[in-house]
C-alpha cells in the first residue's frame, strides 16, 4: 500500500483532511482513536497513568478524564514529559502493528494508507512512510477553534507550544494543505490530495512495488 503520513498542529484541520482521504477510499489509521483504546477502563496503562497523575484522572465511572489529565500533565514541562514518555512508545508500537495488519489485509492489491497523528514528526518515524502531508493553517484562528471548543487561550497557546512550530513542521513535508480559507476550500484541497495518492498507489501497484 502507498503510505501516507498525514500530520499537522493542533486544530489546523487534519481531520478534516483525513475524513476526505477516507471518503475517498483511503484506510485510515487514526492516532487518537487506537490511543483511547490503551487507556480504557482496566488497562494497565490507564493504572499506571493514576499512579503516576493522581486518582483525579479518573472519572467516577474508571474511565479517563481527559480533561483532567491534560491540565495536569501541561502545568509544567517535567509532567508533559512524563505523559509523553509513558504513553507515546506504546501508541507508536500500536500504529505501527495496524499498519502492518491493514497490509497484510490489502494482499498486494495496493491502496491507499493514512496514519493521521498529530504528533507524526515528533516521533520520529516520518521513514515509514511514501509521502507526509502537513495541514497547517494560521495561528490565531487555530487558537480562536481551540477556545470554541473550551479551552481557555492560554492552555490553547500551551498546546500548540508543546508541539512543533508550524515552520519546522512545514520542512518535513512532502505536501503542505494551508487550510486559510474556508471548511470547502479545504475539502477541495483535500479532495486533489485524494486524487493524486490514490494515483501515486496506482503507478507504486502497476511498476511491482
Amino acid at each position: 500500500m502507498y503510505r501516507v503520513g498525514l500530520t499537522g498542529g493542533i486544530a489546523s484541520g487534519k481531520s478534516t483532511v483525513s475524513s476526505v482521504l477516507s471518503e475517498r477510499g483511503a484506510v485510515v489509521i487514526e492516532a487518537d482513536v487506537v490511543a483511547r483504546t490503551l487507556v480504557e477502563p482496566g488497562s494497565p496503562l490507564l493504572a499506571e497513568l493514576a499512579v503516576e497523575f493522581g486518582a483525579d484522572v479518573l472519572r467516577d465511572d474508571g474511565a479517563l478524564d481527559r480533561a483532567a489529565l491534560g491540565r495536569i500533565a501541561f502545568a509544567s514541562e517535567e509532567r508533559l514529559a512524563r505523559l509523553n514518555e509513558m504513553t507515546h512508545p506504546p501508541l507508536v508500537a500500536r500504529l505501527i502493528a495496524l499498519v502492518e495488519d491493514a497490509e497484510r489485509e490489502a494482499a498486494g492489491t495496493g491502496g491507499v494508507l493514512v496514519v493521521d497523528a498529530a504528533l507524526l514528526a515528533e516521533w520520529d518515524i516520518l521513514d515509514l512512510f511514501d509521502t507526509i502531508v502537513v495541514v497547517d493553517a494560521p495561528i490565531e484562528e487555530r487558537i480562536e477553534r481551540l477556545v470554541a471548543n473550551g479551552l481557555s487561550e492560554e492552555n490553547a497557546r500551551e498546546r500548540m507550544a508543546a508541539q512543533l512550530p508550524p515552520a519546522e513542521l512545514r520542512t518535513r513535508a512532502d505536501v503542505v494543505i494551508d487550510n486559510d480559507g474556508t471548511l470547502d476550500d479545504l475539502r477541495r484541497r483535500a479532495n486533489q490530495l485524494a486524487r493524486r495518492l490514490l494515483s501515486e498507489s496506482e503507478r507504486g501497484t502497476d511498476t511491482g512495488n
